[in-house]
């Protein structure tokens, strides 16, 4: 089997499951709409220990309520539990979702989840099928046609998301303008070291946990990985802490740290923009 055969085998097995992916999001039975999705409610968080790990995430316990049974569920985050807590404070309101009919297989989520069609997939394969058409008609038409395939449709969708970068840039700068201060301080340093099996390679994650108190008496736990000098000695360390008042899960310790990160990723996003429709003009120049 030649190339040409070998692509085409590529795209027909790739449709093939882009098909049957999108027969069961319409027929209702992808996993994702087989999930209970439900709302529970941090009612007590446990402090890090100094020293311990971040798997797992802040330890909390949650409740929320049965749609079976009505009556109200207790239940931790220890263990294997979907996304690390990474923010916590009493009261917080988080996803819980379990697949149906299996309530001990519950999971967590850092907000709480909107139900899906359980499209990601089957989308993933359709994009797996374009491209082997793009390397398809690289092979049989040459090598611009691989250009204008790869650089023309990702610039539209670059484009397309332009808008909402900056959208999400200016919202996070009337938030920031927004942002109470409160002091806080550093209780605990978690320190993960990982090995590489092929290598014995070893490195370390490090990862300061924050507590502050908002100007309403909430008192928040956090992983601070960002804008801290020197994590690994900041044990102890007294910070000062810039919070959204409606959630204070978005808090920095250095704003201008911050909206630079934000304009850069706008700027990233213009500069890929670019390069992918520079990319198809090339293509289609050398056709």
């Amino acid at each position: 089997m030649g190339w040409d055969g070998f692509l085409l085998l590529w795209c027909a097995l790739w449709g093939v499951v882009a098909l049957v992916g999108y027969g069961m999001s319409l027929a209702g039975v992808t996993k994702a709409q087989r999930t209970v999705r439900l709302v529970g409610r941090i009612e007590r968080v446990r402090e890090p220990r100094h020293g311990g790990s971040r798997k797992g995430g802040i330890s909390v316990v949650v409740s929320y309520r049965d749609p079976a049974t009505g009556e109200q569920v207790t239940v931790t985050n220890d263990g294997e539990r979907g996304e690390m807590i990474t923010a916590a404070w009493e009261g917080r309101e988080i996803g819980v979702s379990h697949p149906r009919g299996r309530p001990h297989a519950y999971r967590f989520s850092d907000v709480p989840e909107e139900p899906s069609r359980g499209l990601g997939r089957p989308t993933f394969a359709l994009f797996l099928v374009y491209v082997g058409l793009v390397v398809l008609a690289a092979v049989d038409r040459g090598w611009p046609w691989a250009l204008i395939g790869f650089g023309g449709p990702w610039a539209v969708y670059a484009a397309a998301h332009l808008p909402a970068t900056i959208r999400a840039r200016n919202d996070h700068v009337t938030r920031t303008a927004a942002m109470q201060t409160a002091r806080g301080s550093v209780v605990a340093v978690l320190k993960d070291v990982s090995v590489d099996q092929d290598d014995g390679h070893t490195w370390t994650t490090i990862t300061p946990v924050v507590s502050f108190t908002t100007r309403e008496g909430t008192v928040v736990t956090a992983h601070c990985t960002e804008n801290l000098p020197d994590p690994a000695e900041a044990h102890g360390r007294e910070v000062t802490v810039h919070y959204a008042p409606a959630d204070p899960a978005h808090f920095t310790l250095n704003h201008a740290a911050e909206r630079r990160s934000r304009n850069q990723d706008v700027a990233f996003n213009v500069l890929t923009m670019v390069v992918l429709a520079a990319t198809a003009t090339v293509g289609v120049a050398f056709l």
